[in-house]
This record gives structure tokens, C-alpha cells and sequence, in this order.
């Protein structure tokens, strides 16, 4: 007898995405240092690497309002709670001020860049995860 074919999994037997499952997060920002490039700061360390693609995402409320939707890409990480993006807030940005607001800042990851070595036969990278690629950790 051969073996039976397995249909598609009905939909309430899928495993829900988690945001907690998943490398690049979404962080809370504590402050932020305005300048030709931007820092900021988090309330826990972060899981962004160099060349991840980002975005902010700021309530009016915590003033640095220009720099509300900006992306960028992190330059550098120089503590395990901050990140440097190449976001020019040097001019015309309010300084970013803390609230008592129940929305609250947010730097985001902004999906796969999928930047990496375009050659003959392709893209290939040099790692085993695409800088800016979301991954998956999940425990199930």
C-alpha cells in the first residue's frame, strides 16, 4: 500500500507568528543623540547588526517629531543599547524629550535589505544570514 498523502494543514492547526520569535525586533527608544549621524538608545539591548535597515517611529509627543517615519541604516553599535543610523538630524530636529504618553518611540526593523555580494552566478554572502534578514528563532 503506498503511503497516504497528507493534505495542507487546516488553518487552526498553524502555529501563530510570534513578534518575540523573530531577529531583527522592535525596540523602545530612551533617547536620542542628534547630530550629523543619530544615536539611539534603548530600553534593553538590541539585536540589530550593522547595515540593518531601520525606521523610527516617534510620537509627537517625545519632540524629534521631523525624525518620526525616517529610515536608515545602522553605521555602528557602540553598546549593546545603542545603535548609530546615517539619519542627519543636525538641523531643524527637536530634541527628543521623555512622556508620560501611552504610545512610545520605536526603532524598527524594515525587512530583508538583502544586501550582499552580486557576482556571475548571483547574489552570495559572505554569511550565514543576510544583514537586515529577519530570523526566524523560534522554540516550536
Amino acid at each position: 500500500m503506498a503511503n497516504a498523502i497528507v493534505g495542507p494543514i487546516p488553518p487552526y492547526s498553524n502555529i501563530p507568528i510570534n513578534a518575540q520569535y523573530f531577529q531583527p525586533s522592535v525596540f523602545v527608544i530612551s533617547a536620542i543623540g542628534l547630530g550629523i549621524t543619530t544615536t539611539i538608545t534603548t530600553t534593553v539591548n538590541h539585536n540589530y547588526v550593522v547595515g540593518q535597515e531601520i525606521r523610527l517611529n516617534i510620537p509627537e509627543s517625545f519632540g524629534a517629531s521631523q525624525l518620526n517615519q525616517q529610515t536608515g541604516i545602522v553605521l555602528s553599535i557602540p553598546a549593546a543599547n545603542q545603535v548609530i543610523v546615517n539619519i542627519n538630524s543636525s538641523a531643524n530636529v527637536n530634541p527628543f524629550t521623555s512622556s508620560s504618553a501611552t504610545t512610545l518611540p520605536q526603532i524598527v526593523a524594515v525587512g530583508d535589505i538583502n544586501n550582499g555580494i552580486i557576482s556571475t552566478t548571483g547574489r552570495s554572502v559572505p554569511s550565514t544570514n543576510i544583514p537586515g534578514a529577519f530570523i526566524n528563532i523560534s522554540p516550536l
